[in-house]
């Protein structure tokens, strides 16, 4: 299964859209400082996942969600 997830920091105003296996050392890791680019917005908590079980439908769907239109989809239809 293949967790797509979106996470809010509880420091300031961002987002962040990503795609795992495990979602909970995923998490883990964006609040422990472990992932390079975003690691200055920590602390975070989930905000919206779903699980997909077809690895390429869940690597479109993060795709799309980091789209200019999939980014107004989120604001209208997830979070």
């Amino acid at each position: 299964m293949y967790y797509v997830y979106i996470l809010e920091s509880q420091k300031e105003k961002y987002r962040y859209i990503g795609i795992t296996q495990d979602l909970k050392d995923r998490i883990r890791e964006h609040n422990n400082g472990e992932t390079k680019s975003n690691r200055s917005k920590a602390p975070y908590k989930i905000a919206w996942y779903c699980c997909i079980a077809d690895k390429h439908k869940a690597y479109a769907f993060e795709k799309y969600l980091k789209s200019s239109s999939g980014y107004a989809f989120t604001a209208k239809h997830l979070l």
